[in-house]
C-alpha cells in the first residue's frame, strides 16, 4: 500500500451564507521515496489538503467525507490526542508563514530541542546537538550563536529554515511542505530542496510539496497534482503533466510562467475560461489613483541612500566588550530615480529587508543618510514631520498576514490609510475607492466584508498591495510582494505595478529572491550578501555579464522551467 492514500476527500467550510467546499472529492497517493507536487492558483485548496491530512483545519473547516491512510493506517477520524502522536513523529509539516508557526517567546534552541525530545525520546545534550546539526543542514550560518536567538531576530528566509529544521527534527515518514521555499533565495532554495530530495532517497521518506513555483516542480518532483477551485484536474508524472498536459487549465497555467531567459514587456496571464478573480482594468490617469496633488520640484534622484549602516545587538551587556552584534547593513549606497524600479537580490539574511525598513523609517540606522526628494529622513525627529513622507512612501510586506489586524474587516484595513491621511472628501468616496482597489487587484468588492483569516496567502498579499496603493504613493517599497502568489495572480499584480509605473511614474524598490520576476520588473539591480551591496548594474547586463563572483553564482542557480510553452 502507498505511504499516503487519500480517497474521495471533501473539505467544507460551513457558514451562515451556506457551505463552501474548499476541496471536492480529491483522490491521490504518495509512495515512499517520492515527491508529489501540488500546484494551482491561490485559493485552489492546496494548503487546505495539507492541513486536512494532519487535522489542523482552521475553524469552521471540517472533513465532510473521504478517507486518509498513512502507511496502511487510517488517520482520518482520529482523536486529537491520537493525531498529536502522528504529527512530528510520522508527519512533519512545513508551514507557509514561518512567523505564525514559531513561538515568539521562546528561543530557537528551546523550540527545536523540545520537539526533538518529544518525538525521539533523547537526552537534553543529544537533543541540543541534533538541533545544531539540523540548523547547519538547513543553511543557517553561525548556528551555535543563532540557536540562542528568538524568531523576531531572524529574517523571513532564516525563519523558514528554522521551521524546516523543526519539521525534520522528528525524522518523519511523510513531509508535507506548504510553500517551503517561498521566502528563500535561489542558493538556499537549492540547498533545502536537495536536502528534502536526499531525505526521500536515503531514508525512504515521502513528500507532498505544495508550491506555485513551476521551476521547483519541474526540477524536484516525481509526480504533480494540478488543482483548480477544489478539484483535482490533472495528476501524473511530472515530465508528462508539464511537458504534454491534457487539461486546458494546466496548459494555461504553464503558459503563464515568467520567462527567465529574456525580458518581456508584459507578464503572461492564465487564459482559462473559468478563471475567477479577473482584474478590472481602470483608466488610471482619470481615476482617483491618478489624481495625486503632489508636485515634484526636486530634480535629483527621488531616493538617495548614502553609506547606511545598521547593526543589531544579539547579546546585551552593561560592558561594551561583552556585547555581540550582527552587522545587518554595512555602508549601503544607491539611488533610485523617479519612475524607476530598482531591485535588490541576495541570499536570505543578506540585509535586503533591513534596508527597506530603514528607508521606511521602521529602523533607525547607526550611520549614513537617506534622502527623499532632497529631504534628509535621518534628520527627522518627530512623527508629525515624518507623516507626509509616510503617505508618499508605502510598503508591501513579505508576510501579509502579520501586517493585518485580524479583528478588522478587509474594507476597513484598506480604508484606514485613506481616512488617516484624509484623502477622500466623504465616506462614500472612501467606499468607492476601496471597492475599486479590490476590483483592481482581482478580489472583488465583496471581499471587503470578510476578515484576513478567510483568505489564502496569495489573496492576503493582494489585499496588502491594495492597501499600499490607497495613499497614492510616490515610492512603493515591495518586500517579496509576489512570493506568496501563484503565477496567474503574480502576473496580474506585476502587470498592475507596471501599469502604475508607466501611467503614474510610480517609483519602486523591489526586493525579491525570484530572479525571473526581478528580470522582468526591474530597470537596475543591486546584489547583496552579508549586509554588503556587492554590485549594481542594469538588469540585462547583470543577467548576461555579472561581474561579481557571487552575482555569477546566483544567476547560475536560477531555476529553469522545463515545461512546454503552450
Amino acid at each position: 500500500m502507498s505511504l499516503l492514500e487519500v480517497t474521495n476527500l471533501r473539505i467544507e467550510y460551513p457558514s451562515r451564507h451556506g457551505v463552501h467546499a474548499a476541496v471536492k472529492s480529491l483522490s491521490f497517493s504518495i509512495e515512499r521515496g517520492e515527491i508529489v507536487g501540488v500546484v494551482g492558483e491561490s485559493g485552489a485548496g492546496k494548503s487546505t489538503v495539507g492541513n486536512g491530512i494532519i487535522d489542523l483545519l482552521s475553524p469552521p473547516g471540517v472533513i465532510a467525507s473521504g478517507d486518509i491512510y498513512l502507511d496502511g493506517e487510517k488517520i482520518s477520524g482520529l482523536s486529537d490526542q491520537q493525531m498529536r502522536s502522528v504529527r512530528g513523529s510520522k508527519i512533519g509539516f512545513i508551514f507557509q508563514d514561518p512567523m505564525t508557526s514559531l513561538n515568539p517567546l521562546f528561543t530557537v534552541e528551546r523550540q527545536l530541542t523540545e520537539t526533538i525530545r518529544a518525538n525521539l525520546k533523547v537526552s537534553g545534550k543529544e537533543a541540543y546537538q541534533r538541533a545544531l546539526n539540523l540548523m547547519e543542514q538547513v543553511g543557517i550560518p553561525d548556528a551555535h550563536l543563532r540557536i540562542k536567538q528568538y524568531p523576531h531576530q531572524f529574517s523571513g528566509g532564516m525563519r523558514q529554515r528554522v521551521v524546516i529544521a523543526i519539521a525534520l527534527s522528528g525524522e518523519p515518514d511523510l513531509i508535507i511542505a506548504d510553500e517551503p521555499t517561498t521566502a528563500l533565495d535561489v542558493s538556499i532554495q537549492d540547498q533545502i530542496l536537495t536536502l528534502i530530495r536526499n531525505l526521500c532517497i536515503e531514508k525512504n521518506v515521502g513528500c507532498m510539496l505544495v508550491t506555485h513555483d513551476m521551476g521547483v516542480v519541474s526540477n524536484v518532483t516525481d509526480k504533480v497534482a494540478v488543482m483548480y477551485r477544489g478539484d483535482l484536474v490533472e495528476f501524473g508524472l511530472t515530465e508528462k503533466v508539464l511537458g504534454n498536459p491534457d487539461h486546458d487549465y494546466t496548459r494555461s497555467l504553464i503558459s503563464a510562467v515568467p520567462r527567465s531567459d529574456i525580458k518581456l514587456d508584459r507578464f503572461p496571464l492564465v487564459n482559462y475560461i473559468e478563471e475567477a478573480g479577473e482584474m478590472k482594468k481602470l483608466d488610471i490617469k482619470t481615476h482617483w489613483l491618478g489624481q495625486s496633488e503632489d508636485q515634484r520640484e526636486y530634480s535629483g534622484p527621488l531616493l538617495n541612500v548614502e553609506d547606511v549602516s545598521l547593526r543589531f545587538t544579539t547579546k546585551d551587556s552593561m560592558f561594551e566588550s561583552r556585547r555581540e552584534y550582527v552587522q545587518a547593513n554595512d555602508n549601503i549606497s544607491f539611488h533610485i530615480n523617479e519612475g524607476e524600479t530598482f531591485g535588490l537580490v541576495g541570499e536570505s539574511g543578506s540585509g535586503k529587508s533591513t534596508v527597506a525598513r530603514v528607508i521606511a523609517g521602521l529602523y533607525k540606522p547607526n550611520a549614513g543618510k537617506i534622502s527623499f526628494e532632497g529631504i534628509d529622513l535621518t534628520a527627522i525627529k518627530s512623527e508629525k514631520e515624518r507623516r507626509p513622507i509616510r503617505r508618499q512612501m508605502q510598503m508591501v510586506f513579505q508576510n501579509p498576514y502579520t501586517s493585518m489586524n485580524p479583528r478588522m474587516r478587509i474594507f476597513d484595513i484598506i480604508a484606514e490609510p485613506i481616512r488617516f491621511h484624509k484623502l477622500a472628501q466623504s465616506e462614500a468616496e472612501t467606499r468607492q475607492i476601496v471597492h475599486d482597489l479590490l476590483d483592481h487587484v482581482g478580489l472583488g468588492r465583496m471581499a471587503g466584508v470578510k476578515y484576513p483569516h478567510e483568505f489564502s496567502g496569495g489573496q492576503r498579499q493582494r489585499i496588502s498591495i491594495a492597501r499600499a496603493l490607497a495613499t497614492r504613493p510616490r515610492l512603493l517599497i515591495c518586500d517579496e510582494p509576489t512570493s506568496a502568489l501563484d503565477v496567474s495572480v503574480q502576473g496580474q499584480i506585476l502587470n498592475l505595478l507596471k501599469d502604475l509605473q508607466d501611467e503614474l511614474n510610480l517609483t519602486m524598490l523591489f526586493i525579491s529572491h525570484d530572479l525571473p520576476v526581478i528580470r522582468q520588473v526591474c530597470d537596475r539591480i543591486g546584489v547583496m550578501q552579508k549586509g554588503k551591496l556587492l554590485e549594481i548594474a542594469p538588469t540585462e547586463q547583470l543577467f548576461n555579464t555579472p561581474q561579481h563572483q557571487y552575482s555569477q553564482h546566483l544567476v547560475s542557480l536560477m531555476p529553469e522551467f522545463k515545461g512546454l510553452r503552450v
